[in-house]
């Protein structure tokens, strides 16, 4: 909604009460029942609001926007759309009397407006009208016009106090927005977005969107607006949900939600918006504007008059909505209640003497009622635990064990209903207890977790940090629920905890989060998320630190893959089921992305989908696709005694592009906690950031090979025998229905280390048992019932070279027979020891997995998971053939 019109009137403010407004004679005052707020004297000025990850700040003190529109108006006859001074006056005073803060306005108001507002406490948030409901960028010349009008709007009241924010839109149609395709139209609005700053630098910018064109991707602005009229709540709550994760780091303001009393009654209107309001608040919302103040409303050169939005008639007579409103704003944030759970926050620390004091200071600044904090020495040989005995905290000190023995020790000595962990570098919001506790007491998971968010002021070193790969980053599989949530925020139900027996101490440094993650789903449970529970988590501050963090990733994922050989593929690496989330995200190809606009562009929500990336595309994205890279490096290198070899360079070239695109697209969308003072500064952050995309692919590399994580590594703990194909029998007296059998094998190869994965509904095959990069075999089952519930059941296991293998084979044997008919002994005896090399590993690793895939089969019979009753007898050692 809102009204796209011209800016600017002139006028004087007054002060007197009970004067007519702009329609001639009626008395605005004295109708609300209390007194207006003092105004503020010339020294009491504003101070100007800030941004801080997902909340805007009032020096150091929260600011949540309790705001209601204002406007538009009927012209009057000077041209000015605003009323009267004196009717200015009066609605503000009243509004600042309901207990809200801010109005949003969809012109310019002029500077007697904002002196009004700032008067009475109120922020503005600013409108630049343009004709965005035209073709725009068809003529040059107009777009130029556009953005020059809106440097004229915003010199009228550039550095005002009382600005909240500056809109450069509102509701660009979505046709319009078809019409000239996203990109060009998210090019504008940057534009329009530098131009503003430019002329108020210390202004806040944002773009007012909704659901018709929420595809549009603008992470420059300073905070997310959207315009949402949902009438039922649980639709509304998943909304906010997905728009929380479409503003990623940034606020989230509701710029307008409403409902119309004149289709649905007063009594339904007040009921529907404080719902609204209480909606937004949990959905951590950075505030709120309620549609709108008045009934009184002019667009489109006409009085509006069969619709009635307002939280007062227009004579400005208060309507139930406008006390419901008042007592929903009351409670944004939500504040907890004396039955809300107990909460317990473990610090674990090691040696963490340069971060745990800002950790520490930031505990004893939450905002919740019922909670202990532990903190855990875990054999720290600096001033660690005596920082920490100075707070009021109860320290527990060990010798080193780990991390996750760590966690343990605090899950021990922890007496809440919910254990809370965070980090020794990370420093909890004041609302980060609230928020966890507010979805646990919603929801029925086990563990919820929320964003960390680098924190202006750690150095150029830790902000492009923040901005690269590896960071510690959560997994959505919906808009609230996680596949993942990393160890510097999250929290779980205690039982929980205890009942999958806490952390695994084998995860000393990193994975045990991961590793927990999973057994808690495994288990049937969920975890939860939450968008607004942030902690402030401190990124390295120097390369090296950096360089030795990621290593200690590649460790632990090697001992995650030990453990959890069933998630990772023939070359090592993880497919999450769910999203990533977070910066330094490897960033998909932009050709995959594509907008759902709905028959003739029609559909009411309009959304940008990303189709599951397909093996092809994820290898550029794993740290082996470096192996490739080495390896065709020499291959090149042979071009030296054979310079046809040399051929190699361009698959080099086009193995490296992926690489560099990704560094480059990256370092473009990095954004710095602390701005770059110059243009220079800015470009050298850029080429860091664009560095380290392509180092810690390599760091983790090294860290994942160092410790048995490679595509040659073997699992399953068997020594390779001929890959041939294998049948075995087992006979059984008691028969079980088939998925037991294979789930009966499939604990068998669980409990060997084995990697496999079962086959889908279109396969012939049962499981897939891996060897390696190069060879994996396959089984396949069949059952016999022979009655009285007796069972044959047959296994067939056969040897399945891969692709990889394949390719390989054939490149080096075509290369081979080239040089050698070439002439080249040297680069022929090399591409030949090569190819008898890949060979030799190919059956190596299909016997390995053939002779798994038998000894799982012959594993005595035992009851299978999930089956009730006596398993049947395995014949000694099966009948093999």
């Amino acid at each position: 909604m809102g009204r796209h019109g011209a800016a600017g009137c002139v006028g004087s403010s007054g002060s007197d009460a009970g004067v007519a407004d702009a329609r001639g004679g009626r008395a605005v005052m004295g109708m609300f029942g209390s007194s207006p707020p003092r105004p503020r004297s010339g020294d009491d000025l504003l101070p100007r609001l800030s941004v801080r990850g997902k909340f805007l700040f009032d020096g150091e003190d929260k600011f949540y926007a309790r705001g209601v529109t204002y406007g538009t108006f009927r012209p009057r006859d000077e041209g000015c759309e605003f009323p009267l001074p004196e009717v200015v006056e009066a609605d503000f005073a009243a509004i600042a009397a309901h207990g809200m803060n801010a109005v949003r306005t969809y012109v310019v108001p002029p500077r007697w407006v904002l002196d009004s507002a700032a008067a009475h406490g109120l922020r503005v948030m600013v409108g630049l009208p343009w004709e965005q409901h035209v073709t725009f960028l068809d003529d040059r010349a107009r777009a130029r016009a556009i953005e020059d009008r809106v440097r004229d709007m915003v010199r009228t009241c550039a550095g005002h106090p009382a600005i909240l924010c500056y809109t450069v839109g509102n509701e660009i149609p979505a046709s319009i927005v078809r019409w000239h395709g996203r990109r060009p139209v998210e090019r504008f609005l940057e534009r329009l977005y530098v131009a503003t700053k430019e002329e108020d630098p210390g202004g806040l910018v944002t773009y007012v969107n909704f659901p018709t064109t929420e595809y549009l991707e603008l992470p420059f602005l300073d905070l997310a607006t959207f315009n949402v009229y949902l009438e039922d709540r649980q639709p509304l709550e998943a909304y906010l949900a997905r728009l929380q994760n479409l503003a990623g780091d940034s606020p989230l303001v509701m710029a307008e939600i409403g409902l119309d009393s004149r289709r649905h009654g007063l009594d339904e209107q007040a009921r529907v918006l404080r719902w609204q309001v209480e909606t937004a608040a949990d959905a951590g919302c950075a505030g709120a504007f309620v549609f709108g103040w008045t009934d009184e409303w002019h667009r489109g050169g006409h009085d509006i008059e069969d619709w009635d939005f307002g939280l007062t008639t227009r004579d400005r007579r208060p309507k139930p909505a406008l006390a419901s409103v008042s007592a929903a704003f009351a409670r944004m944030p939500p504040a907890p209640g004396a039955d809300w759970p107990r909460m317990s926050v473990v610090v674990c620390t090691y040696n963490g003497e340069a971060t745990v004091r800002d950790c520490l200071d930031g505990l004893l600044k939450l905002d919740y009622p019922d909670y202990e904090v532990i903190v855990v020495d875990d054999g720290s040989t600096d001033g660690t635990a005596a920082i920490a005995a100075a707070y009021p905290y109860r320290v527990i000190s060990t010798e080193n064990r780990g991390l996750s023995a760590a966690r343990n020790t605090g899950l021990t000595a922890a007496t809440g209903d919910v254990v809370a962990y965070t980090d020794d570098d990370a420093r909890p919001d004041p609302d980060w207890l609230t928020l966890l506790a507010l979805t646990f007491r919603t929801t029925d998971h086990a563990g919820v977790g929320g964003p960390n968010l680098p924190p202006a002021g750690d150095g150029a070193i830790a902000d492009c940090v923040a901005n690269a790969p590896g960071g510690p980053v959560h997994v959505l599989l919906s808009d609230r629920e996680a596949e993942h949530i990393p160890g510097c925020n999250m929290a779980f139900r205690r039982e929980c905890l205890e009942a999958v027996g806490g952390f695994d101490p084998r995860f000393r440094t990193a994975g045990d989060d991961v590793d927990l993650c999973w057994r808690l789903q495994e288990r049937g449970w969920t975890l939860g998320f939450n968008p607004a529970a942030v902690v402030w988590h401190h990124r390295r501050n120097s390369l090296r630190m950096y360089w030795r963090q990621q290593r200690g990733y590649g460790r632990a994922e090697a001992l995650l893959e030990r453990k959890w050989p069933e998630r990772y593929n023939a070359p090592g690496h993880l497919a999450w089921s769910g999203r990533l989330y977070g910066r330094g995200v490897n960033l998909p190809p932009p050709r995959r992305w594509r907008v759902y606009y709905g028959t003739w562009g029609s559909s009411p929500f309009q959304q940008l989908y990303r189709p599951a990336d397909g093996t092809l595309a994820s290898l550029p994205l794993m740290p082996e696709w470096y192996l490739g890279i080495a390896a065709l490096a020499a291959v090149s290198l042979l071009g030296v005694t054979w310079p046809p070899l040399f051929l190699a360079l361009p698959v080099l070239a086009a193995c490296l592009a992926p690489l560099l695109t990704q560094a480059v697209r990256g370092a473009a969308r990095a954004r710095f906690p602390t701005a770059p003072r110059s243009r220079w500064e800015t470009l050298r952050l850029r080429a860091l950031v664009a560095g380290l995309y392509l180092a810690q692919p390599v760091a983790r590399l090294d860290g994942r090979v160092r410790h048995g994580l490679t595509p040659w590594r073997a699992r399953g703990g068997r020594s390779p025998t001929l890959p041939r194909r294998r049948s075995l029998e087992v006979w059984s007296e008691h028969g079980e229905p088939p998925d037991a059998w294979v789930r009966r094998v499939e604990d068998a190869l669980r409990s060997a280390g084995a990697a496999f994965h079962r086959g889908g509904d279109f396969d012939r095959w049962d499981l897939h048992v891996g060897g390696g990069l190069l060879g994996a075999a396959r089984l396949r089952i069949a059952v016999e019932e022979h009655g009285g519930g007796r069972q044959l059941t047959r296994y067939l296991a056969w040897p399945r070279c891969s692709g990889t293998a394949v390719v390989l084979c054939v490149a080096l044997a075509g290369l081979a027979a080239v040089t050698a008919a070439g002439g080249a002994v040297v680069a022929t005896g090399v591409l030949a020891v090569l190819l008898t090399a890949v060979a030799l590993r190919l059956a190596v690793e299909c016997g390995r997995a053939t002779a798994v895939a038998v000894a799982a089969v012959r594993v005595p019979a035992t009851t299978p998971k999930g089956t009730g009753g006596d398993a049947g007898d395995a014949a000694p050692g099966g009948l093999g053939r």
